[in-house]
């Protein structure tokens, strides 16, 4: 089995800065792709960022700039850094990961539980 494990959401003032982690643990022979989703109230999920095994990288137009993703391969950890925080960032922030728990298996979509962003003052 495969958990992935968030962390470092909160309350943060706009303009502040959170950090946010998600490990994957379990059986894992890979990982391809991680990264983060948020979703807010009356919203779809939508892509945050995400990052490649390579280090490759992609973000949303509306956090670009502000939020940094960035993954620890040898820890199975990919985090969050979000700076200059708005209202607007509220929501819950899912981490996202593509997992190959064998190597004669297909990858397969890993979720985290979601974590809770609020921004306000």
């Amino acid at each position: 089995q495969v958990q992935l494990v968030e962390s470092g959401g909160g309350l943060v003032q706009p303009g502040g800065s959170l950090r946010l982690s998600c490990a994957a643990s379990g059986s894992i022979f890979s990982i391809n792709a991680m990264g983060w989703y948020r979703q807010s109230p009356g919203k779809g999920r939508e892509l945050v960022a995400t990052i490649t095994s390579g280090g490759r990288t992609n973000y949303a137009d509306s956090v670009k700039g502000r939020f940094t993703i960035s993954r620890d391969n040898a820890r199975n950890t990919v985090y969050l850094q979000m700076n200059s925080l708005k209202p607007e960032d509220t929501a819950v922030y899912y981490c996202y990961a593509r997992i190959k728990w064998n190597y004669n298996v297909p990858e397969l979509d890993y979720w985290g539980q979601g974590t809770q962003v609020t921004v306000s003052s």
